[in-house]
């Protein structure tokens, strides 16, 4: 159901913006995918709020739960009002919200605090010359076992880091909800599909990552379908 006016927007970059609501109107719904015909996209907020800028010649929809909405053109959507929602979803039918583990920052920086010596840990080779340069202490010839040491464990600790971080990520509850897959293929998938550290920091939001992993899960799906016919 459309609860925002409609009307002709002027050319160029048009924002939308507004609330997805249960069908009750009452509540708002967090996590509803918005798309766009383009292929622009976003997820609403905890508050169920949303906001997508797009071209007056793209069309917007909405999907949640396996529900979707019809397309609204963007050129007819009102400027300065809200493009708000309403799902044929009632909010006693949402599925029970999971606590979560502690949030992977905690842990991280947890882990930054516990191994704080050996992440700032600098060669002692490396000093302050005159004029800020970089000198050369002779001591390091005594020292270049230990300085081998701590930066092997100084890259291991990282790289174990960021493979917490994408293990956080790229986790198997939201990997089912997103493509579906179930034992044994989602087991399968994980270990193909799984992206590097680099790639999650680079997506721009989490749309993108999600929209990686639905893609993935299709193209996936195919295979394992031709692969295993029964």
């Amino acid at each position: 159901m459309l609860l925002g006016c409609v009307g002709l927007v002027a050319l160029g970059q048009v924002e939308v913006k507004g609330t997805v609501y249960d069908q009750s109107q009452l509540f708002a719904l967090p996590g509803v995918s918005v798309y766009s015909t383009s292929g622009k996209g976003t997820i609403t907020d905890s508050a169920g709020h949303y906001k997508i800028v797009l071209a007056p010649s793209d069309s917007i929809s909405f999907s949640y739960l396996g529900r979707h909405t019809a397309k609204f053109p963007v050129k007819r959507i009102a400027r300065g009002y809200p493009l708000d929602m309403s799902l044929a979803v009632r909010v006693d039918s949402l599925p029970l919200v999971v606590v979560r583990p502690k949030p992977y920052r905690y842990d991280s920086a947890e882990n930054r605090d516990e191994y704080r010596k050996v992440f700032e840990y600098q060669p002692d080779y490396v000093v302050g010359g005159e004029n800020g340069g970089v000198g050369f202490n002779l001591d390091m010839l005594f020292s270049a076992r230990k300085n081998r040491q701590m930066l092997s464990l100084q890259r291991r600790l990282v790289e174990e880091e960021q493979d917490k971080y994408v293990s956080y990520r790229f986790n198997r509850n939201l990997v089912k909800r997103i493509t579906g897959l179930q034992k044994p293929s989602i087991d399968t998938f994980m270990r193909i599909y799984r992206p590097s550290y680099q790639f999650i920091r680079n997506c721009e939001n989490d749309y993108e990552f999600y929209k990686y992993i639905r893609d993935c899960g299709v193209y996936f799906l195919q295979i394992w379908r031709q692969d295993h016919p029964d």
